[in-house]
């Protein structure tokens, strides 16, 4: 490994730089006072504000475009080995390690919150990030989203503790030893990575053994193959690891929320631990961001925040783009934005606007992201999209996967209930939509969708 931290390097290349998790880390590094040069397919809002801030990205797949004084590669998998820039870095003698390695020694000093699960990893983190910085402790954070309060992934606080994202695909949080953990979710997910559910649950569990010794892990209380397990229960006692657990309408539980409002566009609820209950209020709805909400105030109540600390943490949270991001709402018309990718996602997507929007014709669009995920889970897309009241999608969007015969949004569609469901191109999706019979439009996916959004919400005004 190099002789020197990375914080301490001169220059460091990204290749992949706009990826939402890159270009945390380049923001990171940039922070630190290390030149950054990068490459990425796409210019987006995001590299154009890396630009702003120092960076230097180009576009195209030039290697003369490289400069010959780099330290440091950093890469994300989503890289395709055809890819010309990849095959020449290669070549050279240099360190290169994946975005999760770097993440690992940049945390290497760190007292790291590692926040993990199938769902729920980039809203908690999000607002735990908001509540620690918004209170006065400073932490830094990595985050998958964007922060409307700070409009940018990455926060940075002057203390050797550090928020970030364990994330189970690649395994990639097994290169993580944190001191605090939370667990939202173990569902069944990246499936052409783990085969099957058993095998993220197994994942799952050298995340928890590799907490450091004293440290806490907060799990959610429905996760049954978690407290179910009195063998991975006895196996955490044993390495001294502190188990608690948060829920919904669970007394059970070290914190817990219940008797969630609607109030003035707002969640109210009631948190509660075993000494005292306290209100708090949310923008973002759904049963599953109170659950968010909990687990974040969980962490930040046990690092030595006080309950007032958290109600006005979570008041003033503004949310995160592109996860239920309200991008309209006038006129009896309203269009919301989330990232969900998972038919478990999309279920608390629909349910969260159901609640939110009673009494309302709900319109989604939804475009599939990766042909292996539409295979393995096909029939629970269909059973969440089905309640919606007409649904319109797209074809899959590959990322970094090739064409697999016979897979398409057309085994969706065949297991569907709902009448109301038609497919449609990029270019036809737009032309399709009637501001006129617009009531509610849920706009939802993980791919390049949110490149219509701008197109979709012009018709709709």
């Amino acid at each position: 490994m190099m002789d020197k931290r990375i914080e301490d390097l001169k220059k460091v290349y990204f290749l992949g730089i706009g990826g939402i998790g890159m270009s945390a880390v380049a923001r990171y590094l940039n922070n630190s006072g290390v030149e950054i040069h990068g490459y990425d397919r796409d210019q987006t809002t995001l590299t154009e504000q890396l630009e702003d801030e120092g960076m230097k990205i180009h576009y195209q797949e030039d290697t003369s475009l490289i400069p010959g004084d780099i330290e440091l590669v950093i890469y994300t998998p989503a890289i395709p080995s055809t890819n010309r820039e990849w095959q020449y870095l290669n070549t050279l003698d240099l360190h290169i390690l994946k975005r999760s390695e770097a993440l690992k020694v940049i945390l290497a000093d760190k007292k790291v919150i590692g926040v993990a699960g199938t769902h729920g990893k980039t809203s908690t983190s999000s607002m735990l990030a908001h509540l620690l910085h918004s209170q006065g402790f400073e932490s830094s954070a990595f985050i998958g989203g964007i922060l409307k309060n700070y409009d940018s992934n990455f926060i940075y606080g002057d203390s050797d503790w550090a928020i970030v994202e364990a994330d189970e695909y690649d395994r990639s949080f097994l290169r993580l030893y944190p001191e605090v953990a939370i667990i939202q979710a173990m569902d069944a997910d990246h499936l052409d990575i783990y085969g099957d559910k058993s095998s993220i649950v197994d994942s799952f569990q050298q995340f928890t053994f590799q907490i450091k010794e004293g440290g806490s892990l907060w799990v959610r209380d429905d996760i049954n193959e978690f407290w179910s397990n009195q063998e991975w229960l006895e196996a955490l006692e044993v390495k001294n690891i502190n188990v608690k657990k948060f829920g919904f309408d669970n007394h059970g539980c070290d914190l817990h929320a219940h008797d969630i409002e609607k109030k003035n566009g707002e969640m109210q609820f009631v948190m509660q631990d075993d000494k005292d209950k306290w209100i708090c209020k949310l923008i973002m709805p759904g049963r599953h961001n109170i659950y968010n909400a909990t687990a974040a105030s969980a962490v930040a109540l046990q690092l030595g925040l006080n309950k007032e600390n958290v109600i006005n943490g979570l008041a003033s949270f503004e949310g995160i783009k592109r996860r239920y991001e309200i991008l309209y709402n006038e006129g009896g018309v309203t269009m919301i934005d989330d990232y969900a990718h998972h038919p478990v996602e999309i279920a608390a997507a629909i349910e969260a606007t159901k609640r939110h929007f009673p009494d309302r014709h709900l319109t989604v669009i939804f475009q599939p992201h990766l042909y292996t995920r539409t295979r393995d889970f096909k029939e629970g897309f269909a059973s969440s999209l089905d309640q919606a009241d007409r649904v319109k999608l797209l074809d899959i969007y590959p990322a970094r996967e090739l064409p697999i015969e016979g897979v398409s949004t057309q085994m969706i569609i065949d297991l569907m209930e709902n009448e109301e469901v038609t497919l449609y191109s990029k270019e036809t999706l737009v032309e399709s939509i009637e501001p006129e019979e617009i009531d509610v439009l849920l706009v939802l996916g993980a791919g390049d969708i949110d490149k219509l959004l701008t197109k979709i919400l012009n018709k709709l005004k």
